[in-house]
């Protein structure tokens, strides 16, 4: 791949997908990585912890690889960090409240050496050619920043995640002004945040949340539980601010919502009355109606406090008639079903649930329609790579560009690894490398791969049988067996006769094998699987995992 005088931005994360958000802007022998994000698994992807970008290219580039530069700190952009600085010993610029998150990550997965560099909006750094700035955004979680590449061929400018918020909680209004500089200074290529690119109108802002809010604490006879997501500091603040006002005490539960509170309280992020927060096991000392609750769980996760409240499994509060439930966060496509079952739980246990479909207790800290079309025609770039988002979204965004005056052939929707190439003048989709997706699993990364996930899909759906028979391969004798022994397949007790027949059809085709000389285990396996995949199929449409295992004397 010809690199010369040309910028490459090569998305390993965040196109086609919701999360996993990984950038790389190179230049000649220059590597920047804008963010490192995670995805949560899907739910085929049994037994995986979470998805992190596939860093082959990175890897195989190692020596180009000057740091890394985030964009704010959702977990969504920084929850692969500690993966690739075990890798790479890079800086990491971030603002302050992104760096320390990203700290509590690195030290939870015991990273050793990492350099954190803060930074604040407005700043501008130079790592190698690149000439790096920070824009103030507007997002769900206080400093989240727009960041802009000034290269040799031209400026490369990325929203981040933004929406155009004139009443955020923290007070910080987006740099518009700045952006309408870099426009009209030029920008050759523009990434934007797709996520809502298929809504129109404007996204509300923070404060609507906060009256939404104040209504509900005002109505509330009992307890207030609030589930949001851990890094959502502007709507923790604004709970914290409710449960001030109407005399409540703040229990946080849940060890990321706990970890989150602590961080942006010691960096001076998020502010709750000093006597308001309380430790769990100070909550049996005041009544119900004295006591909010925030945890986790908004996005359906089994193991999270909203979960095991649901199914009456949490160890510290169980849900009692008459409790209020707010779960203010929308479920990320794909978790809709998850997040429907908690529901369900919660009402049959008494709860009354309110949930951003029937209620304004959630924003969205993502542009719509119109704000996307104001950020254009800020910036007006020559050439615009829609980004963050699954396709559909990306394809509208494109859309949305070409009707404000960006040639067509001027827009580029990409895929995971896709290698966008710019000179001064031109830009193209120049190749594609290396991309995917790396499954953490336990303390393994990247062990479990596709044939993994294939076989536990397998073994979840049909179940396995093995097959364990002891045999005397010098003088073709079967000792013992075979013995089959089913899981997940057959209860064995009810399926005597099936049993029977399988141990028949296995020991006529060892009897076959040990008539033809075939004293190869893998050979015998081999048959072993045939005969009885096949008398299982016919006998039960069912297609087990088989697992022979022979013992030799």
């Amino acid at each position: 791949m010809e690199q010369k005088n040309k910028l490459l931005i090569i998305p390993l994360g965040g196109l086609g997908e919701i999360g996993k958000n990984m950038t790389v802007f190179q230049y000649g022998e220059d590597i920047v990585i804008l963010d490192a994000g995670m995805a949560f698994p899907e739910d085929d992807m049994l037994g995986i912890d979470l998805v992190i970008p596939d860093l082959t290219y990175l890897v195989e580039n190692r020596d180009k690889v000057r740091a890394v530069v985030l964009t704010h700190g959702h977990e969504d952009h920084i929850g692969g960090l500690s993966y690739l600085l075990k890798e790479f010993n890079i800086p990491v610029y971030g603002t302050r409240l992104a760096l320390g998150l990203v700290e509590g990550r690195l030290k939870e997965n015991r990273v050793g050496n990492y350099q954190l560099k803060p930074v604040e909006a407005g700043d501008e750094i130079t790592i190698g050619v690149f000439k790096i700035g920070f824009i103030q955004g507007s997002h769900s979680i206080p400093d989240a920043c727009g960041i802009y590449f000034k290269t040799p061929v031209g400026i490369a400018l990325h929203t981040g995640d933004f929406k155009i918020d004139q009443t955020p909680v923290d007070g910080k209004l987006i740099d518009i002004h700045k952006f309408a500089e870099l426009g009209d200074q030029g920008v050759l290529v523009f990434l934007s945040d797709s996520t809502n690119a298929e809504r129109p109108g404007y996204t509300g802002s923070e404060k609507e949340v906060s009256r939404a809010l104040d209504e509900e604490f005002n109505e509330a006879k009992q307890r207030i539980i609030l589930a949001t997501f851990a890094s959502n500091v502007s709507r923790i603040q604004q709970a914290a601010h409710s449960a001030a006002k109407y005399g409540r005490k703040v229990v946080v539960l849940g060890r990321s919502m706990v970890n989150v509170v602590n961080v942006a309280m010691e960096l001076g992020y998020l502010e709750i009355p000093e006597g308001v927060l309380i430790e769990p096991e100070e909550m049996n000392r005041y009544r119900e109606n004295q006591l909010l609750i925030i945890t986790t769980g908004s996005q359906g996760e089994p193991m999270s406090g909203l979960s095991r409240m649901a199914s009456n499994t949490h160890r510290s509060v169980s849900v009692i008639p008459g409790d209020t439930v707010l779960i203010a966060a929308n479920p990320i496509p794909g978790n809709e079903k998850s997040v429907g079952k908690i529901i369900d739980g919660l009402l049959r246990l008494g709860a009354h649930v309110v949930y951003e479909k029937i209620s304004g207790i959630h924003v969205s800290g993502h542009a719509s329609q119109e704000e996307l079309k104001f950020m254009l025609n800020l910036v007006h770039p020559k050439f615009f790579i829609p980004v963050h988002g699954e396709y559909r979204m990306l394809k509208r965004h494109g859309e949305i560009a070409q009707e404000l005056g960006v040639l067509r052939e001027n827009v580029f929707l990409g895929e995971n690894g896709s290698v966008f190439s710019f000179t001064k003048r031109t830009g193209c989709i120049a190749g594609k490398v290396t991309a995917g997706k790396v499954f953490v699993d336990g303390l393994g990364v990247g062990d479990v791969g596709n044939i993994v996930i294939r076989d536990r899909q397998q073994l979840s759906q049909e179940g396995v049988l093995i097959a364990v028979m002891t045999l005397d391969k010098e003088r073709g004798l079967i000792l013992a067996g075979p013995d089959l022994v089913s899981r997940g397949f057959v209860y064995v007790r009810d399926s005597s006769e099936l049993m029977g027949e399988a141990q028949a059809k296995v020991r006529m085709a060892l009897e076959q094998c040990m008539a033809s000389n075939i004293t190869e285990w893998s050979q015998i396996k081999t048959k072993v699987r045939e005969v009885l995949g096949k008398y299982l199929h016919e006998k039960t449409g069912r297609r087990p995992m088989i697992l022979p295992i022979i013992m030799e004397v």
